[in-house]
């Protein structure tokens, strides 16, 4: 295979994950009084998630797991692994504050009450957990992202576009919270960052590991599990954690604007692929 092709492929992976950092940047622009910004975001995030989890990651999924067991079983192992996936994330949400580091949190001497710094608190443990969910989804979008422009580098251009519109509210989802919560720029540009460094890693590994795999009998099976096992973690994490802290720190309308917002930027962004 043709070095500049492989090259090609990676560079292109590497602009749709880092897209993540134009999300990012919201949090050097967002005032952190303004409230109504972080509702808007975070149901925009939702959204976001929800949407390509039902109509693109999962029906995918279905169609890998059918195509290699039929129907009834295909559809079967499509659920599980849509489960599976909610398990897992319900796994890491339980564990998360191990990877706390309450230094970075904003002192309770600034805040007003006691309640008050609970609620940061909780705001930079969903911004971590987003950062888990979206390095997991980015992971294997880098796969694919690569080995499509690896077969068919015009291809691959349309796809890293997709793959970088809705990259950038997902880094809002890791940036926003962890911003609010910390008072830092810098660590929620940061986190935001390494969520989207995931997704050319995926290529790479994709490149050194998984190729002869890939072109597989089981390919089908490993990239469904895969997939719906993510649609399965972002459902869980917008439900978990987005919404309801949407809810509880603006306007129930300001909400379900960016819920519907997001899901229409996705949308648009999936109809780039048609």
């Amino acid at each position: 295979m043709e070095t500049s092709r492989i090259i090609y492929a990676l560079l292109l992976t590497t602009f749709a994950g880092l897209s993540t950092g134009i999300g990012s940047a919201i949090a050097f622009v967002a005032k952190r009084t303004n409230t109504k910004l972080l509702t808007f975001s975070l149901g925009f995030s939702a959204g976001v998630m929800i949407y390509i989890s039902f109509v693109e990651i999962f029906p995918e999924a279905k169609k890998s797991f059918i195509n290699h067991f039929g129907d009834f079983t295909g559809y079967l192992y499509t659920i599980v692994s849509f489960f599976g996936g909610m398990l897992i994330i319900a796994l890491i949400d339980k564990f998360i504050p191990t990877f706390e580091n309450p230094h970075e949190i904003r002192s309770v001497e600034a805040m007003d009450d006691v309640a008050e710094a609970a609620r940061f608190k909780k705001l930079y443990r969903m911004g971590i957990l987003t950062a888990v969910a979206v390095a997991i989804h980015n992971f294997p979008e880098g796969i694919a992202t690569f080995m499509s422009a690896i077969n068919n580098p015009a291809l691959g251009v349309a796809i890293a576009i997709a793959i970088a519109i809705h990259n950038i509210p997902e880094g809002i989802a890791v940036s926003v919270p962890i911003y609010y919560a910390t008072g830092s720029r810098k660590k929620a540009f940061f986190y935001s960052f390494l969520s989207g460094v995931a997704e050319p890693v995926g290529a790479f590994i994709a490149y050194l590991v998984l190729m002869p795999f890939l072109n597989s009998e089981n390919s089908e099976v490993f990239f469904g599990a895969i997939m719906a096992g993510i649609a399965g973690i972002m459902v869980f994490i917008s439900m978990d954690e987005l919404l309801p802290s949407a809810e509880e720190y603006g306007e129930h309308h300001i909400a379900i604007y960016g819920l519907i917002g997001g899901m229409g930027i996705m949308a648009v962004s999936l109809l780039l692929l048609t």
